[in-house]
């Protein structure tokens, strides 16, 4: 869980949530109860350092002192040979609400835990009134 709330868009919580709606899985618990404390604020209210729905993001792997550059995407768009990681992921629901130099511990399916940092935004729709993501 991250260390700090996540901050959300309303648009977001709201997709990602009706998502969720459909999943029965225990393996989304985690991001069901970021989603459940995360401070919501509208589209317009995002700020440039925060991971949003298909953002392009530069983090690090702390445990393996390894940056990754992905996009974070719904499950129709993931390909993640392309980079493109699904907010259902494990991965994807770590990276979802964090900001720039903000550090999360997650365990993943395989019962380890990761601690990623947030290094760089490279894009975000937001940012890009890209408001049709």
């Amino acid at each position: 869980m991250a260390d700090d709330n996540i901050v959300i868009s309303e648009k977001d919580h709201a997709r990602i949530m009706h998502l969720l709606g459909y999943q029965n899985s225990p393996e989304y618990e985690n991001l069901k109860l970021e989603l459940e404390r995360a401070k919501l604020i509208t589209d317009d209210q995002v700020p440039p350092n925060l991971v949003t729905m298909n953002s392009k993001v530069k983090f690090l792997n702390i445990n393996d002192d390894k940056e990754m550059i992905v996009t974070l995407v719904y499950p129709s768009d993931a390909d993640f040979s392309k980079g493109r990681i699904s907010i259902l992921a494990p991965l994807g629901s770590a990276l979802i609400g964090l900001s720039v130099n903000q550090e999360i511990a997650w365990q993943f399916p395989n019962g380890k835990t990761k601690r990623l940092r947030i290094l760089e935004i490279l894009y975000q729709p937001e940012a890009n009134c890209d408001w049709h993501l």
